[in-house]
């Protein structure tokens, strides 16, 4: 039968909502290298509860892999003084979970558009030259076919260089799951996560050590992860074992990890407080530093001179010291300056030759030495470019204004992406996220349902604290501002392939052609349209 219903292609870029109406632009073509994971998806109108059913004829068949794009509700979308940079600043739900589709139907849940994500995954053996992608989609008895052009190109993208952390938090998945830390569902929950952040680009972890002392209630507690243990053998004299650390790290090695982020050894926001750290004394697991421990005590610190022998002594055996960061307290400013000086003091008498980094954004604080390696927000990185030996960045809840990039629900995929294009043109060597998997309240007051509550209960903007979803099975279902950030990623590698073969300046020069003004953390081209044609650019430079 004739095709009566509306049926498009577009990019990855695209956020359709079951009401979106004109504003999707049609997407027919584009090129990849053959070790890329690309995607783009198709949507169909459709009424709730109708069936649909698509098939597919390519070359590329046997690559792709599909999924069912769903609306998840939205509490807090976005800042009082936001710039004009987010789809919208209202809405009640935002099309964000990329549910997998094991066969190729499925029941339209929405009146309107129902979308279907398409991954093509990354395959050395791709067919390399032009390949179309012929997809009929079906509902009821009407047929709706489309057509895409995918060019894969006789190339590669080189290995990513850039270290990036997205906090990786297991006692989310303990309590999710309802798994007791340690035991074998624990650690098959937490290899199924950690692997799916390795494929899309994570290759530095955050390692507990200790319980980590991020966000979490003045005087309250989260759920114990701490992989070293720990026996008082006497007064202020202790030992520690490194079993389940030993475990963690060969899980690492399985996953791809390469870069290892050392838990915080004081509390966030301003380090007067050691973390929490339980201990064997007398035969008994005992809390023995925490919210009453003062920071720079003399117990602590002589718990810290020990501890810092022993792990370095560790780190040293595995040959991974150069690949370790260890870290002080997230966030300090300048009324915390006294009590993060001492613990920076402490720190660094005791853990010698290993890299210290703090998300740290008043250069004023970086200038007094306090850390070697400072990661300022995207939005006070200017300072830092040119004034520190390695750049580093992150953004957070705070990031949803100064047009800066950052991967709310409320946000055009666009603002996503552009990351990887300033991380080249800045050469930035690391970057880094507090959430990748946080299911808790702020604070770590409480378990959310992630389907449900997408704001850790009213206190970040949704799309802040996880960007993959708790499957049933144990495993993780992707968010699509995970697939595109992983773009943005293969962007920054495109630009380097670029620059392998011409040269850094004449590659930016390819990069910002047209433009009336350079490429800043703030100042970029909107919208999807450059994006996508500064990717083409740049495959067809380096395929001259």
């Amino acid at each position: 039968m004739a095709n009566s219903r509306r049926a498009l292609l577009c990019s990855s870029l695209e956020k359709i909502f079951p009401e979106t109406d004109t504003a999707v632009t049609e997407f027919t073509a584009f090129s990849m290298f053959k070790n890329e994971r690309k995607s783009f998806q198709f949507a169909v109108e459709a009424k709730k509860g109708e069936m649909l059913s698509f098939s597919v004829v390519s070359p590329l068949q046997s690559a792709l892999r599909f999924f069912y794009v769903k609306m998840i509700p939205a509490g807090a979308n976005a800042p009082k003084d936001a710039d004009d940079d987010y789809i919208a600043k209202d809405k009640d739900a935002y099309p964000d979970l990329l549910l997998p589709l094991t066969e190729n139907a499925f029941t339209a849940e929405y009146d309107g558009w129902n979308t279907v994500w398409v991954e093509i995954l990354s395959n050395t053996d791709l067919p390399v030259g032009k390949h179309d992608v012929a997809i009929t989609v079906r509902v009821s008895e009407t047929e709706n076919p489309l057509t895409l052009s995918v060019e894969v190109l006789d190339d590669a993208l080189p290995k990513q260089d850039l270290i990036y952390t997205n906090w990786f938090h297991t006692d989310c998945l303990s309590e999710y799951y309802g798994v007791e830390v340690f035991s074998d569902d624990y650690w098959r929950i937490t290899e199924n996560f950690l692997r799916r952040a390795t494929e899309y680009g994570m290759n530095c972890v955050l390692t507990p050590l200790f319980t980590p002392p991020l966000d979490t209630k003045v005087g309250g507690e989260r759920p114990t992860v701490q992989l070293v243990d720990v026996t008082v053998t006497g007064k202020n004299r202790y030992s520690f074992g490194f079993d389940n650390l030993e475990k963690w790290l060969s899980m690492c090695d399985r996953c791809g990890i390469a870069y290892y982020e050392m838990s915080h050894l004081f509390t966030q926001w301003g380090a007067r407080h050691a973390p929490k750290i339980m201990a064997q004394k007398d035969g008994k697991t005992v809390q023995i530093f925490g919210w009453k421990t003062r920071a720079a005590g003399k117990a602590y610190k002589r718990f810290l001179e020990q501890f810092a022998k022993a792990i370095l002594q560790f780190v040293d055996e595995k040959g991974i010291r150069e690949k370790c960061f260890f870290h002080i307290s997230d966030e300090p400013n300048k009324g915390m300056l006294r009590s993060y000086k001492k613990a920076s003091k402490i720190v660094h008498k005791y853990f010698t030759d290993v890299k210290i980094i703090d998300a740290l954004s008043d250069f004023k604080l970086y200038e007094k030495g306090l850390v070697e390696t400072p990661i300022p927000a995207n939005n006070h990185i200017e300072p830092f470019i040119g004034k520190v030996p390695e750049l580093w960045t992150y953004y957070c809840c705070e990031q949803g204004k100064d047009h800066v990039s950052n991967r709310f629900f409320a946000m055009p995929s666009a603002r996503n992406r552009i990351l990887g294009v300033q991380l080249y043109k800045f050469q930035v060597k690391g970057f880094l996220h507090w959430g990748y998997n946080f299911y808790f309240l702020q604070y770590s007051k409480g378990l959310i349902d992630p389907y449900k509550v997408t704001d850790a209960g009213g206190a970040f903007y949704s799309g802040d604290s996880f960007v993959v979803y708790p499957a049933k099975d144990g495993t993780p279902y992707n968010s699509l501002r995970l697939n595109v950030f992983y773009d943005a990623f293969q962007d920054m590698l495109a630009l380097k392939l670029l620059e392998s073969k011409i040269g850094r300046d004449k590659t930016l020069a390819v990069l910002e052609d047209g433009l009336d003004k350079p490429i800043t953390f703030s100042e970029y081209p909107r919208g999807d349209k450059w994006i996508l044609e500064m990717r083409e650019r740049i495959n067809k430079k380096i395929m001259e």
